[in-house]
């Protein structure tokens, strides 16, 4: 790896044609987020910027974050792994392991200083220092200081690495946390979800590698252009919604007429995240399309905000003022969140006085 190659010198050896370069130039824009104004820069930045190293370190996780990664398919994670980027170090995907594999890290730390990217999947444990997780002759806390403070870039992915996920829950017993708080003034992505969404995790690693700059954060340090939105704002279940139908069984008739699943407990009104527009497998479903109410896995102290099938707190508010619910929570202010939840239960008010009307009229 003496010569580090760019994206188009990668595709010149792979004989791959200029058309299908920019072919590919266009869909990772596409799926970085970014307007078809900025296929100029993503063209010229793969064209002369070297292909990052990147090193992907495991905290406190089931690797189920490795396992949605190597599922993307726009771009396909093989694509990704092969030719967009130089994944150097990975327990998961690498074949290397034991002592030298160790020695190699600290070679590509030292080599690469202020240069690559760190992906960090997993919880931080902090407890009797760190000695509950642990790699390499070394807790998981020390690698990622180490790490970390060398690094061009911090991405955390995954619930677990960004807050804690499921290790956090109450007790927790190892102490565990998000990775923030070990990554010094590097700057840090995070990718919650979990896991999150394969082409979440891809489009935000070739932000990083494409224009050498993390891509536009909100107030949570999360990228804007997958967590703009609420759920409950692209969910297509939202004209139920407005119309005050909602579900009130799993297997009642609003259940199976695909009606809103707010009163089952569904934390679309709370959670920040692309599943309404992505969706998984390759756009094909994501969990309220398969019927399940949202769990908030993007969420902060998700396990422990309650279960998981009961309806969000209402906040002295009607049910069909879930967006003031949503704000509330969120800690910002809605506009006209007032007339949009009167509107729902009068529209659900007339929606019950046709349907008696029309029992009538069928029993005279």
């Amino acid at each position: 790896m003496e010569k580090r190659e760019s994206l188009w010198d990668r595709c010149l050896h792979k004989g791959i044609s200029r058309r299908n370069f920019i072919k590919g130039c266009v869909a990772l824009t596409t799926l970085m987020g970014l307007s078809t104004d900025n296929l100029q820069k993503v063209v010229a930045a793969a064209e002369k910027k070297p292909l990052p190293v990147v090193i992907w370190i495991h905290g406190h996780e089931c690797t189920g974050c490795d396992e949605s990664f190597i599922r993307s398919a726009s771009p396909l994670a093989s694509d990704v792994v092969l030719s967009q980027i130089d994944l150097e170090y990975d327990h998961l995907l690498s074949a290397a392991s034991g002592e030298p594999f160790e020695q190699h890290l600290e070679t590509l730390i030292q080599k690469f200083k202020g240069q690559y990217i760190l992906a960090v999947e997993g919880a931080a444990c902090t407890k009797d220092n760190g000695v509950y997780c642990m790699s390499g002759g070394h807790t998981f806390t020390h690698t990622l200081r180490h790490a970390a403070e060398n690094a061009a870039a911090v991405i955390a992915y995954g619930t677990c690495a960004v807050s804690g996920g499921i290790q956090a829950a109450s007790p927790n017993p190892t102490g565990s946390s998000g990775v923030s708080h070990f990554t010094s003034s590097t700057p840090v992505v995070n990718v919650p979800g979990c896991p999150p969404i394969p082409e979440v995790m891809t489009g935000v690693v070739m932000h990083v590698a494409l224009f050498g700059k993390v891509p536009p954060l909100d107030g949570q340090g999360r990228p804007k252009q997958f967590y703009g939105n609420r759920i409950h704002d692209t969910c297509y279940r939202r004209p139920f919604f407005d119309a005050g139908m909602f579900a009130e069984n799993f297997d009642d008739a609003g259940s199976k007429g695909g009606w809103c699943l707010y009163k089952l407990g569904c934390r679309g009104p709370e959670t920040y995240n692309s599943c309404g527009n992505l969706r998984w497998f390759q756009g094909m479903s994501y969990p309220i399309q398969s019927g399940a109410p949202c769990i908030g896995c993007s969420n902060a102290n998700f396990w422990d905000s309650g279960k998981f099938s009961e309806r969000l707190p209402k906040f002295g508010q009607p049910i069909g003022d879930v967006d003031k619910i949503g704000a509330a929570i969120a800690g910002v202010t809605a506009a006209g969140v007032v007339a949009h939840g009167a509107a729902s239960v009068v529209q659900k008010k007339k929606r019950i006085a046709a349907e008696k009307a029309e029992k009538g009229a069928g029993e005279e």
